[in-house]
């Protein structure tokens, strides 16, 4: 049995704001011309759907598109929110979706079942394992022992035993320990959302979603397919794939995966103003991509963003790398943690660990936590 293990399409994604709609589509089709060269009996979406709980129509209209071309392919299709995406919003209408073949996660309220497909070497249980959190684990278990990410997933997968005499497939959006991230993917402070690998021992193949970078976690099939485009310029260097696993007889599974090519590609250029506006060095080069330019020059070029979007349109970023900047990194890197406040700390640990900002009441009862705090330090 072969499927296509995608993840974090982030659809309605703003770079540096750049929507990133058009691109998307444009991959996305790309994907649907790959499934109609290499057929395969499922695929898996792993989490972070949309960009937003509350994604733009647009993206709601691109997913939607999606979906109804997997669906005209007769391929069905498993699908789990992510952390970006509103798992109601995601389960909303899946009960009739499962009549096209299209499996959404619900809501989490207990460990996932089975679905279950054949083929010649029989059955195949596929288990749809949303984005958790420990506070959503301790409310259908409140009994349970649950401080962390790995206790949380842990619980889950103590009720969630797949038969071993399947063969078995978990879709799962997490951190897990060991994995690489990068700069787009908003790891918590500290890692404290990483879960273990052996957790996962249970399952013949787990598709996983939520780091950007294509990888395994240990065994080769426990693994991250990656975004299918780039969407920080930390991912410039990766190359984007689609991820094909085909599982023969229980215990054979084989990895293959075929390039993906980018409507625009994102990568870094460096060089003096000069140099980049040299029509000789940008003749014949995709001056469209999207764009991050260091400038070498030691004095700043005026206007310099407006005039070399002329050459490059999708530049999306512009910095300098010279004597100054330097200097300057050099004296404000050792100052730039004392000069945060602790509630400016707090306010952006909790940002990462909600996808969301600290409201104007939280914010005012965490100032004033921290004040009674340190007037009782000064006390003391």
């Amino acid at each position: 049995m072969r499927f296509l293990h995608l993840s974090d399409l982030h659809l309605g994604k703003r770079v540096c704001e750049f929507s990133m709609l058009e691109d998307q589509r444009y991959i996305l089709e790309q994907i649907l011309a790959l499934l109609d060269e290499t057929p395969v009996d499922g695929v898996l979406l792993a989490g972070d759907l949309y960009d937003k709980p509350v994604p733009p129509a647009e993206a709601v209209r691109l997913l939607d598109w999606f979906l109804t071309q997997l669906a005209a392919r007769k391929l069905p299709v498993f699908a789990i929110s992510g952390n970006h995406d509103s798992a109601d919003r995601v389960a909303f209408g899946s009960a009739l979706l499962a009549d096209s073949r299209v499996y959404v996660s619900p809501v989490f309220t207990g460990a996932p079942q089975p679905i279950p497909l054949q083929d010649a070497h029989g059955t195949v249980d596929v288990y749809l394992l949303s984005f958790l959190k420990p506070a959503m684990v301790r409310h259908v278990w409140p009994d349970e022992p649950i401080e962390s990410y790995n206790d949380a997933l842990a619980c889950v997968l103590r009720y969630c035993v797949p038969d071993p005499g399947h063969r078995s497939v978990l879709v799962a959006h997490q951190f897990v320990a060991g994995a690489a991230a990068c700069e787009s993917e908003e790891p918590s402070v500290g890692g404290v959302d990483s879960v273990d690998a052996a957790l996962f021992d249970a399952f013949d193949y787990v598709a996983l979603g939520h780091l950007h970078s294509p990888q395994k976690v240990g065994r080769e099939t426990l693994r991250y397919c990656g975004t299918p485009l780039k969407y920080s310029f930390s991912e410039a260097g990766q190359h984007k794939s689609a991820t094909f696993v085909e599982l023969g007889a229980k215990g054979e599974v084989h990895i293959t995966t075929a390039p993906l090519t980018p409507r625009h590609d994102l990568r870094g250029l460096r060089g003096s103003y000069m140099e980049l506006t040299d029509r000789s060095r940008y003749e014949g080069t995709a001056v469209d991509d999207y764009l991050h330019i260091t400038l070498t020059d030691e004095q700043d070029v005026p206007d310099a963003l407006a005039r070399l979007r002329v050459i490059y349109p999708n530049l999306m970023q512009l910095d300098y790398d010279n004597q100054r900047t330097r200097q300057q990194q050099e004296i404000c890197a050792p100052e730039r943690t004392e000069s945060i406040s602790p509630l400016e700390h707090l306010a952006a640990f909790y940002q990462l660990q909600n996808n969301q900002p600290l409201t104007a009441e939280q914010t005012a009862f965490c100032q004033a936590l921290i004040e009674e705090i340190w007037k009782e330090g000064d006390t003391v």
